[in-house]
């Protein structure tokens, strides 16, 4: 059975087959969630976007630009004690405060309440 069929429709999987999900399922079912906490992927676009460990989370977005080249983008989000930081790749953590730190917060408690009322009902 696939991951989508199982997330729209958990209740009709036997309870065998949910054991036998490894942790990079659940992710991918995760994450099958979470990008659609961003509105409409446009078209060429792949989006991710979950918690790959406990306060550590990850959005990715790639897209083919117009030469054909393959473009993308992730960030890495860790919750802290002292704030709540990113970093892109190659880059440094930032301390990220004001809107940016409201929309985290929101998407985060959004993707939360999605994947607990949908994936682990």
């Amino acid at each position: 059975m696939s991951i989508k069929k199982f997330l729209r429709n958990p209740f009709s999987v036997e309870q065998t087959y949910r054991n036998k999900l490894s942790l990079d399922d659940l992710i991918n079912a995760e994450s099958e969630l979470g990008r659609t906490l961003f509105g409409p992927i446009p078209v060429g676009h792949q989006r991710e976007f979950f918690e790959s460990k406990k306060n550590v989370w990850i959005w990715h977005e790639s897209w083919t630009d117009q030469f054909g080249q393959l473009q993308g983008m992730t960030i890495r989000y860790e919750v802290r004690p002292t704030g709540v930081f990113k970093k892109s790749v190659g880059g440094k953590y930032k301390k990220i405060e004001g809107k940016e730190l409201n929309n985290f917060r929101q998407a985060a408690h959004e993707y939360l309440n999605l994947v607990k009322t949908k994936l682990y009902c």
